[in-house]
């Protein structure tokens, strides 16, 4: 098996198992779907509501790219200024783990209260409260974990910060940057639905889900389920194929 039929081949495998799992666990004890929604019941809310999937799944996407870009934006920023200098390290490190401490399903009241009738800007808010944190963080380790050598030979030959920080900081830091995108892309999508979910405006997977839960349709809230799901893979896979482009030389490689 070659190494991209294997990449392939080897995660549609483990999905199919997961879900032939689910199938029997349902089968075995005998569940309702008004209990537990099995496979076999989502594909005929997929069909009933396909249109409504396609609009709000459109919606929640949109809102948690754009969320996640933010996040990546002001995430390498802090990031940046905390690993280049100890002192702001020292400063922000103990105000963002407070932060992100916070559990922002507490923050979604406040955010559509302070900004009311703001939909898209409160859901991309949130997107982005939630998900910019471990950006920030692994920055900032990979900065200022640079060996100070380097910083030194390039400061001899006469290079400027700006020189150091594209040249050396920046590729060295790709990787960590990476890991974390992965992390944040679903933290992204939690952010997104906890907006649409807790302050409801008829828009989003998340608005899906609590008409599937008001009308008691419990295959339409385990097809959103799996559709937010599919969504995120999606996302993670995106970010997987920009990693080989711009980082794919710290991939260890099998003996």
């Amino acid at each position: 098996m070659t190494g991209t039929l294997r990449k392939i081949a080897v995660p549609a495998l483990a999905m199919l198992i997961f879900l032939a799992l689910w199938e029997a666990l349902v089968w075995i004890n005998g569940w309702p779907n008004y209990k537990m929604a099995s496979p076999s019941d989502l594909w005929p809310a997929y069909v009933r509501y396909w249109e409504l999937f396609l609009v709000m799944g459109w919606q929640t996407l949109w809102r948690t790219v754009l969320g996640l870009l933010l996040a990546i934006v002001v995430g390498v920023g802090i990031g940046m200024v905390m690993g280049f200098s100890r002192t702001m390290r020292d400063a922000l490190y103990p105000l963002l783990v407070g932060f992100n401490a916070i559990p922002k399903a507490t923050v979604v009241p406040i955010v559509a209260l302070m900004f009311v009738g703001a939909h898209d800007f409160n859901t991309v808010l949130i997107a982005f409260m939630i998900s910019f944190f471990p950006i920030a963080v692994s920055v900032s380790i990979g900065l200022s974990t640079l060996e100070p050598e380097y910083r030194d030979i390039l400061r001899a030959l006469g290079a400027s910060q700006a020189t150091i920080f594209w040249k050396i900081a920046l590729p060295k830091t790709l990787p960590e940057f990476f890991g974390a995108l992965k992390v944040a892309v679903t933290l992204a999508f939690i952010g997104t639905n906890l907006m649409e979910i807790v302050s409801p405006h008829g828009r989003g997977l998340g608005a899906l889900f609590d008409s599937g839960k008001t009308n008691s349709d419990y295959p339409l809230m385990f097809a959103v389920l799996i559709a937010l799901a599919a969504l995120g893979i999606l996302l993670y896979y995106i970010v997987v194929a920009l990693e080989r482009v711009f980082a794919g030389w710290a991939e260890r490689q099998p003996g």
